[in-house]
């Protein structure tokens, strides 16, 4: 059974760091982008990074560009985020998702209902 996890979320304060992880199992992620994406309460989702299958092309949410980085290990059949000066608007679940790779990385790449495969989320907070 194809499944996603997350963890590293909790409670930090503003400017500091996180790093979330995402853990497959069910399947090899060698053939799936990966994106992460956040639901704060009453919003929608928000992407926030995608990665391709071997990494050569990666999106990001403008909201992040600059504090959030992304990276995967495929032998370990994990992927990363790095979540840097953290903001109270930060503040969200965060979900990892799979999608099987596109092959080709333009507008749409990283929109949330291209996900067909979404983990069960954490959630980060970040007050003082």
């Amino acid at each position: 059974q194809l499944q996603l996890v997350e963890s590293g979320g909790g409670l930090v304060q503003p400017g500091g760091s996180l790093r979330l992880s995402c853990a497959a199992s069910g399947f090899t992620l060698d053939n799936y982008a990966i994106g992460w994406f956040r639901q704060a309460p009453g919003k929608e989702h928000e992407e926030v990074f995608c990665i391709s299958s071997d990494a050569s092309s990666t999106y990001y949410g403008e909201s992040v560009k600059g504090r959030f980085t992304i990276s995967r290990d495929n032998a370990k059949n994990m992927v990363y985020l790095q979540m840097n000066s953290l903001k109270p608007e930060d503040t969200a679940v965060y979900y990892c998702a799979a999608r099987i790779d596109p092959g080709s990385y333009g507008l749409g790449f990283c929109a949330a209902y291209q996900y067909e495969h979404w983990g069960q989320g954490t959630q980060v907070t970040v007050s003082s």
